[in-house]
C-alpha cells in the first residue's frame, strides 16, 4: 500500500496527525502481547547473568569475516530501504528507519567492544561518535518524523513539477 498525500490528515492546528501511518485506529492490541514481552525481558535476566559467567573472554571465529560483511550488507539494505521507502511513500518507512538505527548502534556498539588494539578502539570510539551514532539518533528522529518527512518529499516533488 502506497500512501498518497491526501493520507497525510493535518489537525486544526496544522500539525500532521502521526497516527496515520503507524496502526489503524481500529488496532486492538491482544491482551497477552505485553505480559509476553515483559516476560521475555524478565527471562533474560538470568540468562544474561548465566552467559557472563560461562562464555570465556576470548574466542575464535571461523567466520568472522562472513559475519561482519554479513552484517554491514544488512546495514546497507536497511539504510537504502530507508531512503528508497520515504521516496516511495511507503508506509514501511517508519518501520525501515527504526531498523537501521537499530543496526547502527549495535555496530558501535560491537565494533567497540570487539577491537582489539588501542589503535582499533580509538578508531571504533571514532566511528561511533562521528557517524554511527549522529546516524542512528537522526534516524530515531526520522522515524519518529516520518510522516512530516514524506510530506516534505511530495512537496518538494510536487514544486519541482
Amino acid at each position: 500500500m502506497r500512501l498518497s498525500s491526501s493520507n497525510f490528515a493535518v489537525s486544526a492546528r496544522g500539525r500532521y496527525n502521526w497516527r496515520v501511518t503507524t496502526l489503524p485506529e481500529t488496532f486492538v492490541p491482544h491482551r497477552w502481547v505485553a505480559p509476553l514481552l515483559a516476560l521475555g525481558a524478565l527471562v533474560l535476566v538470568p540468562w544474561t547473568l548465566v552467559l557472563a559467567y560461562r562464555l570465556p573472554a576470548r574466542h575464535t571465529s571461523e567466520h568472522w569475516d562472513l559475519a561482519w560483511v554479513g552484517f554491514d550488507t544488512a546495514l546497507a539494505i536497511a539504510l537504502g530501504l530507508t531512503g528508497w521507502s520515504i521516496a516511495r511513500r511507503s508506509p514501511w518507512a517508519t518501520s525501515a528507519a527504526a531498523v537501521a538505527a537499530t543496526l547502527l548502534l549495535c555496530d558501535a556498539w560491537f565494533d567497540i567492544v570487539l577491537a582489539s588494539s588501542r589503535g582499533e578502539v580509538l578508531e571504533a570510539v571514532l566511528e561511533a561518535a562521528l557517524v554511527e551514532i549522529p546516524l542512528a539518533i537522526f534516524l530515531v528522529w526520522l522515524a519518529r518524523h516520518c510522516e512530516q518527512t514524506v510530506a516534505a518529499v511530495i512537496a518538494t516533488l510536487h514544486r519541482r513539477r
